[in-house]
């Protein structure tokens, strides 16, 4: 089928370009940063952005809040957290406050494993990102992203992703 075959609002020649360079960038770069935390500490890129999502709560969060936090399906977070936990990284328990909950909380080996591994992964943010574009564009890279983030959240008012 060709595309004047195919209704749509077809992206033009540079458009195509710059989608099919973030297309790979992101690809290539959720990749290797990936690969660099498991060869340095044996962890997914998912599992340390559990760990620093918990960190900035005190160390504790219902799962259903990290579920919406990571833009993660509560079952691919249920998933990963067993992973986590047989890895003594993190525990679940009920939450105080009401008990109906779970959550998730850092252990101590959580802790220490992100003080070790967060370095490894902001030097490859830095190496393989940020310092290969100038302030400006970095900054119209976030703010690009956030209208998509907004644009795509303000569908789901439910979800507290940010």
């Amino acid at each position: 089928m060709s595309a004047e075959e195919i209704e749509g609002r077809w992206l033009d020649e540079d458009q195509q370009r710059s989608w099919r360079a973030l297309l790979l960038g992101t690809t290539l770069l959720f990749d290797r940063l990936d690969e660099d935390l498991r060869r340095s500490h044996d962890l997914s890129m998912v599992e340390y952005e559990v760990l620093v999502r918990l960190s900035e709560k005190q160390g504790r969060m219902r799962m259903a809040q990290l579920a919406a936090a990571l833009a993660h399906s509560r079952s691919r977070v249920t998933h990963t957290i067993a992973r986590m936990e047989k890895a003594g990284l993190v525990e679940r328990c009920s939450a105080a406050e009401d008990g109906r909950g779970i959550v998730a909380a850092l252990t101590e080996r959580g802790w220490q494993v992100l003080r070790e591994v967060a370095p490894v992964h902001v030097n490859g943010v830095r190496d393989h990102l940020v310092d290969l574009a100038s302030a400006e564009d970095f900054a119209a890279v976030g703010r690009v992203m956030n209208a998509v983030a907004d644009h795509l959240i303000s569908a789901h008012p439910e979800r507290e992703m940010r």
